[in-house]
């Protein structure tokens, strides 16, 4: 199955750059381009791409301000940048984006990410999961109280899930240090996902750290 590719980016010189890399690859179709958010959700609506590639600032309308909108049309989006700031990365995710990668990344980790985050998973930038665990070190987070009642909905065996997916571990080697079975693992994800209304293992990532759930340097 091909994958549609929307390139959303306020330079020209930028989008042919990513349009060149998309082009050697035979699963992969850049079907169009955009300058801003805007021009991205018109052009969405038309030629229906399974992932965005979107900048975050571009002059009229950012990629932040038009993430939730193509969320909504069920479009995944995948937000590069040259930006580390943990604002960005914050907004950018719990604005529905799947995927987060800072334009020097390398060119097979960009075509990877797409095929990444079209099959429905997420991801993040390793620098920029660094970012996020600084943010919580230097308190730059704030701590939702909402987080608490959502936390009463979980058993013993899902929080204990989603301490180390937050932690970044595959559903395998949850399993092992669980000691339990992968195809457990996956059943308690699914199950806290639906609990806590969250997308991704990215955004449950994130709950875990506003609950207090992990934090850095945890074994």
């Amino acid at each position: 199955m091909t994958i549609r590719v929307l390139i959303v980016d306020d330079q020209i010189v930028v989008r042919a750059g990513f349009a060149a890399v998309l082009g050697g690859e035979d699963d992969l179709t850049v079907v169009g381009q955009a300058g801003d958010g805007a021009e991205a959700l018109e052009r969405a609506t038309a030629l229906r791409p399974d992932v965005v590639l979107m900048d975050i600032r571009m002059p009229g309308t950012d990629g932040l301000t038009a993430t939730p909108g193509l969320v909504a049309q069920g479009i995944k989006v995948l937000v590069l940048t040259t930006f580390r700031r943990d604002e960005y990365v914050f907004s950018a995710l719990r604005a529905g984006a799947s995927g987060f990668l800072l334009k020097d990344c390398e060119p097979q980790d960009l075509v990877d990410a797409i095929r990444t985050v079209a099959s429905g998973e997420s991801l993040l930038d390793p620098s920029v999961t660094r970012s996020l665990i600084d943010a919580f070190v230097s308190g730059t987070v704030e701590v939702s109280p909402r987080v608490k009642e959502q936390l009463a909905q979980l058993t013993e065996r899902e929080l204990a899930v989603l301490r180390e997916v937050a932690r970044g571990l595959s559903n395998v080697e949850v399993a092992a240090v669980l000691g339990i079975r992968p195809t457990t693992v996956k059943t308690h994800v699914n199950a806290l996902l639906g609990k806590l209304g969250l997308r991704d293992r990215v955004q449950a990532t994130i709950f875990a750290y506003d609950a207090g759930l992990v934090r850095p340097g945890a074994s």
